[in-house]
Order: C-alpha cells, then sequence, then structure tokens
C-alpha cells in the first residue's frame, strides 16, 4: 500500500521560506517520478516542480530560482524548499508519485499541506 505523507505547511510571512516534506512508503521514490503541485483557491491544481525517473526536472515559471525539489533517499522522502514567498504562493501543497507500467501512468498522492503566506 502506498502512502505519501506531508509535513511542513503553514502560515509565513512574505518572503520568508518553509520547507514541504513527503515522506514514502510502499514506494521507492529514487526509481519513479515525483513532484510537487498546488492548489489556490478557487483554481485547478497546478504544477510547482517535478523530476521524472531519469533525474531530469521541469518548474513552473513561478518557481524558478524560489523553489526546489529534492529527495532523501536514505528516508524515502521527498522535500521542496520554498524561498522568497509571496502572498501568491497561498495554497494546498500536493506532492505526487508516478508509477509507470504496461498499462500507463498511474499516480499517488498526498493528503495536502496548506501554505498561508501573509503580505
Amino acid at each position: 500500500q502506498v502512502q505519501l505523507v506531508e509535513s511542513g505547511g503553514g502560515l509565513v510571512q512574505a518572503g520568508g521560506s518553509l520547507r514541504l516534506s513527503c515522506a514514502a512508503s510502499g514506494i521507492i521514490l529514487r526509481t519513479n517520478a515525483m513532484g510537487w503541485y498546488r492548489q489556490a483557491p478557487g483554481k485547478q491544481r497546478e504544477l510547482v516542480t517535478a523530476v521524472d525517473s531519469g533525474g531530469h526536472i521541469s518548474s513552473a515559471t513561478f518557481a524558478a530560482g524560489r523553489f526546489a525539489i529534492s529527495r532523501d533517499n536514505a528516508k524515502n522522502t521527498m522535500y521542496l524548499e520554498m524561498n522568497n514567498l509571496k502572498p501568491e504562493d497561498t495554497a494546498v501543497y500536493y506532492c505526487n508519485v508516478g508509477t509507470w507500467s504496461d498499462a500507463g501512468r498511474r499516480d499517488y498522492w498526498g493528503q495536502g499541506t496548506r501554505v498561508t503566506v501573509s503580505p
């Protein structure tokens, strides 16, 4: 059974930093695609940053230079380091792992962690 458990969200002032964590069980992060998405109130879920199984990173324009994805293989945990946060970064952040089989891609999601950035 795959479980992704997120932590690290909270309230932060504009310009501040947060690090989100996503601890995985039942799946090995380093052999699969992984990423972070977010959903702001009234908006669709969108990509923040992701890395495929080959190590190639893709990021949203708003994330460039401010957000970074990383992984601790020993802990089987992924992280999202967020710096210079802005009020428009307020959203629920979700970690994602994607696995591939003959049936195609299957996605697993964390429960989400809320990030609120005050002006």
